[in-house]
C-alpha cells in the first residue's frame, strides 16, 4: 500500500469513528467478567431509585471502591442500568467513545486548524487526536470512566458558544458540574460570548431543571440529602488522595509526593504509598506545603494570559484558552486519576495545533514526551520497573502535561494570535 492510500486511510472520516467505537466494545468485552467502576455507576441508579444513600459503603453493592460522582448521574446511567448487565456495559463504554468522537469532530469543524490555518496544518485535527489519544482513550475506557464524556463536555461548552448556541453550551457546564465539579471549567469561555445575558440565564435555568430532574424517581428531600452526602464526601476524598499512587496524578500531586519522598526517603515513601505504614501527617513537608499555593499560582499565570481582551477577537487564542483548560482540570485536582487524562491529552494536541504560527522542535519534543510518558507509561509497553518505582508513585505522568501548559501559558501572555 503507498502512502497516499495509507494517508487517506489515516483521515477517512467514515473510517475514524469505528475506529473509537470500536475501542469502546473492545474495552468493554475485555472487563465483561470485572467492571468494579460500571457495578458501582449502576447503584446509582438503583439506589436512588430505592432512596439509599450513593456514598455509603453498605449500599454500593459491595464494590471495593465508592461512587463520587453527583446524584445527577442517576439520570445518565439509567438507561444503562435497567438492560442486562452485559449489554449496558458494552453500551456504556462504546457510547462514551462515540460522545467524545462527536465533540471532537463538532470541535475540529470551526477549529483554526479545521480550515485554512497559516501554519502548514490545515485539516489535520480530527485525525491528529483520534490517533494521537487512542490509547488514552482506551485507558479511560477500560476503568469505563466518565472522564471520556468530561472531555466532551469541555469541547462542547466552548463549540456551542462558538456557534452562539449558548442555550446549549451551559447545558453542557451544568451536566458536567453536576456529575463530576470539572464541567464547571466551561464558565471559563462566558467571556468568549457574544450574548452574556442569554448564557447566564440559560445557566441558571439549566442548573434549576437538572437539579431537580432526579426528583422525578425519587423525592425533594431525598435529592438534597444526597447533595449533602455528596459534598462531604468530596471533601473526605480530598484527604484521601493526598499521596494515593492511583488518585492525585496531578501537578499537585507530583509536587506533594516529590516533595515528602525528599523529606522522608524513597523506600519510606515507597512504604507509606503502599499502604505498608501510615504516613507521616507531622512530618515537616506535609505540615508546611499546601496545595493551596500551587493552585493559586496557577490560576494567578493562566489569567495573565487569559486577560488579554484584545487578543479574544482571535479564535487561535481562544482554541488555546480551551486547550488551558482541558489541561488546567487533570493538574490541579488531586482526584486526577491516570484514566482522566484523556482531558488532558485532547488539550495538548489542540495547543499544538491551533497555534497560527510553525511550531518549533522543541515544542515537537514536548508533544512526543506526552506521547511517551503521559500515554504509554500505564501500559506494558513501558518498562515495568520505571512504571512501578517512579512514574506511578511519583505522579509523573503529569509532569509533560505540565511542562506544556507552562509554555501554553507563556504564550498566552506574550505571542500575537492573528492568523
Amino acid at each position: 500500500m503507498d502512502k497516499e492510500r495509507i494517508k487517506n486511510l489515516l483521515t477517512n472520516r467514515r473510517f475514524m469513528p469505528w475506529l473509537w467505537i470500536a475501542l469502546g466494545a473492545v474495552s468493554a468485552l475485555c472487563k465483561m467478567k470485572a467492571h468494579n467502576n460500571f457495578d458501582i455507576f449502576r447503584y446509582v441508579f438503583y439506589n436512588t431509585w430505592q432512596e439509599t444513600s450513593l456514598y455509603a459503603p453498605s449500599t454500593d453493592g459491595g464494590f471495593w471502591d465508592l461512587n463520587h460522582y453527583g446524584p445527577f448521574f442517576s439520570m445518565i446511567i439509567a438507561p444503562f442500568a435497567v438492560v442486562p448487565e452485559w449489554l449496558g456495559l458494552i453500551l456504556w463504554c462504546t457510547c462514551l467513545a462515540a460522545f467524545l468522537y462527536w465533540a471532537v469532530g463538532r470541535y475540529s469543524s470551526i477549529s483554526v486548524s479545521g480550515g485554512g490555518a497559516p501554519n502548514g496544518k490545515e485539516g489535520i485535527m480530527l485525525p491528529f487526536i483520534v490517533w494521537f489519544c487512542a490509547h488514552e482513550l482506551l485507558t479511560a475506557l477500560f476503568m469505563q470512566q466518565f472522564n471520556v464524556a468530561i472531555a466532551g463536555i469541555i469541547l462542547l461548552s466552548y463549540y456551542f458558544v462558538e456557534k452562539e448556541r449558548d442555550e446549549y453550551a451551559t447545558l453542557f457546564i451544568v451536566i458536567g458540574t453536576l456529575v463530576k465539579i470539572y464541567g464547571i471549567v466551561g464558565l471559563a469561555f462566558l467571556f468568549f460570548s457574544r450574548h452574556k445575558t442569554r448564557y447566564i440565564l440559560s445557566l441558571i435555568l439549566w442548573s434549576v431543571l437538572l437539579f431537580c430532574l432526579p426528583m422525578l424517581i425519587s423525592s425533594p428531600e431525598y435529592q438534597l440529602q444526597e447533595y449533602r452526602e455528596w459534598i462531604e464526601c468530596l471533601g473526605g476524598k480530598n484527604g484521601e488522595n493526598v499521596l494515593s499512587r492511583a488518585q492525585n496524578i496531578s501537578l499537585l500531586g507530583l509536587v506533594r509526593k516529590i516533595g515528602y519522598a525528599c523529606s522522608v526517603g524513597h523506600t519510606a515513601f515507597m512504604s507509606a504509598t503502599a499502604g505498608d505504614i501510615p504516613i507521616d501527617m507531622n512530618n515537616w513537608w506535609m505540615r508546611r506545603y499546601s496545595d493551596i499555593w500551587l493552585i493559586a499560582s496557577g490560576m494567578a499565570v493562566m489569567a495573565n494570559g487569559y486577560f488579554r481582551i484584545s487578543q479574544w477577537k482571535n479564535r487561535a487564542f481562544r482554541e488555546t484558552v480551551l486547550a488551558a483548560v482541558l489541561m488546567f482540570v487533570c493538574l490541579f485536582s488531586t482526584g486526577t486519576e491516570s484514566s482522566g487524562y484523556i482531558i488532558a491529552i485532547i488539550g495538548c494536541v489542540i495547543w499544538y495545533c491551533c497555534a497560527p504560527w510553525r511550531r518549533s522542535k522543541a515544542d515537537i519534543a514536548l508533544l512526543v514526551l506526552v506521547f511517551i510518558v503521559t500515554s504509554m507509561s500505564p501500559s506494558d509497553l513501558f518498562p515495568r520497573y520505571i512504571r512501578q518505582e517512579f512514574i506511578q508513585p511519583y505522579a509523573l505522568k503529569a509532569l509533560p502535561v505540565a511542562l506544556i501548559w507552562m509554555k501554553l501559558c507563556e504564550e498566552l501572555r506574550t505571542k500575537d494570535y492573528r492568523g
